[in-house]
């Protein structure tokens, strides 16, 4: 009888300690996951801020652009309002046109860097939290 009894506290503390191992294994996963979201949502909120940054980089250039155009074409009036000669007239249009196209191209590459520099400052937040995921996996091989 003693040696049952025996056998049965010897198996009730072995379930007892699995039991605690096993709440402590889920406790210490659980935390792991809650910081891992939380490094996710700032990841998150770290892109948003980058993107709207960003965008308004983009509509302060617009607004720039859109007044740099209007100025030219006002210039652009009164030069043709000035001219007293087809010559003159096929001067001033043709710089002009070369004026407007230069300032296409330089406009051009603003705005594909700005937006090259919107998305990769918004990725650059995912990018990271992608490499400490790998690295996670790659460490508890």
């Amino acid at each position: 009888m003693a040696a049952a009894k025996t056998a049965a506290d010897k198996i009730a503390n072995a379930g007892n300690e699995a039991l605690r191992d096993a709440m402590e294994k889920s406790m210490s996963g659980l935390n792991d996951l809650t910081a891992h979201s939380r490094k996710n949502m700032e990841a998150v909120i770290a892109s948003v801020t980058a993107t709207a940054k960003g965008a308004e980089a983009l509509g302060a250039e617009t607004v720039a652009v859109s007044k740099a155009a209007v100025e030219r074409q006002t210039a652009a009036v009164q030069s043709l309002a000035g001219v007293r000669s087809v010559q003159d007239f096929i001067e001033v249009q043709t710089d002009l046109a070369k004026t407007h196209m230069e300032a296409c191209v330089t406009q051009m590459g603003k705005t594909t860097e700005l937006v090259t520099a919107l998305f990769r400052d918004a990725y650059q937040p995912f990018s990271a939290r992608m490499t400490a995921a790998v690295e996670s996996l790659q460490s508890g091989r």
